[in-house]
């Protein structure tokens, strides 16, 4: 496999961030592999998937590009009082990506996919451009914003809701996935939904609202959940499924799999 670790620059951001790429090592001079673009959640970085996961595998198994962002605590969102990082992520790292990596320009070949905070922030990029991206994962989504308030004080502060919606939170609602999706249902191009989430997992709930809501919109949507909490025993297992739902493995036979 090849991966590059390391630092560029973000217009959108007015800074330096951090990023990690998976490539296949079957790279050819003239080959255009499909993406996935991977999000880290509220307390991660850039090296939480490649080191908890096993993203190497299912890069080389499924012929994908991993493209995995930074962050921070930004809930992927152009915030109130900080960086633009909905900008970064949504439209900036694409462009930047498909002219420094061997990356598909085509919508079928993109995804994007996230946990927890990030699972929040791929719902939000596939929904609010279903023309971009064909398929969008979410595992364990903090997608309920206004229930984010339960976990004040144990996850964030009320000051970094503020910092990231506004001093009375007024920016959630144009935020919310399911505004979004309602939203994106008018569109003719809807990107096919995959969410994932563990039975003892902390917000739980908040997957089974939106499974719930979801029911009666005219976006492809699957469901699946198991026992487990929020950590990545969970994730992996939910990288490995949706890389199944999404993709075509280049060579099964010899492929180990461990769901």
């Amino acid at each position: 496999m090849a991966s590059f670790r390391g630092t560029i620059r973000s217009e959108a951001l007015k800074m330096k961030t951090k990023l990690t790429v998976i490539i296949p090592d079957t790279l050819q001079s003239t080959d255009r592999y499909p993406v996935v673009y991977l999000l880290h959640g509220l307390s991660g970085n850039t090296d939480d998937w490649s080191d908890g996961s096993q993203v190497w595998l299912l890069a080389k198994a499924y012929n994908l590009i991993f493209v995995i962002p930074e962050v921070q605590r930004s809930f992927y969102t152009d915030m109130e009082f900080g960086p633009a990082y909905f900008t970064y992520i949504s439209q900036e790292l694409p462009a930047l990506c498909k002219k420094l990596f061997p990356i598909s320009p085509k919508r079928e070949d993109t995804y994007i996919m996230g946990l927890s905070m990030g699972g929040y922030g791929a719902l939000k990029c596939a929904l609010k451009y279903p023309e971009q991206y064909a398929g969008c994962a979410a595992f364990s989504p903090a997608c309920i914003l206004q229930d984010l308030e339960k976990y004040l004080g144990d996850q964030m502060d009320y000051t970094e809701l503020q910092a990231i919606w506004g001093m009375n939170l007024e920016k959630m609602e144009e935020n919310d996935v399911r505004v979004l999706a309602k939203e994106c249902e008018k569109k003719t191009l809807k990107p096919d939904i995959f969410v994932t989430c563990g039975t003892e997992d902390f917000i739980h709930d908040m997957s089974v609202k939106l499974k719930d809501f979801m029911k009666d919109v005219d976006i492809p949507f699957t469901y699946r959940e198991w026992p487990g909490s929020h950590e990545f025993y969970l994730w992996n297992k939910s990288l490995h499924l949706a890389c199944e739902h999404f993709f075509t493995r280049v060579d099964p036979e010899n492929y180990c799999n461990i769901i």
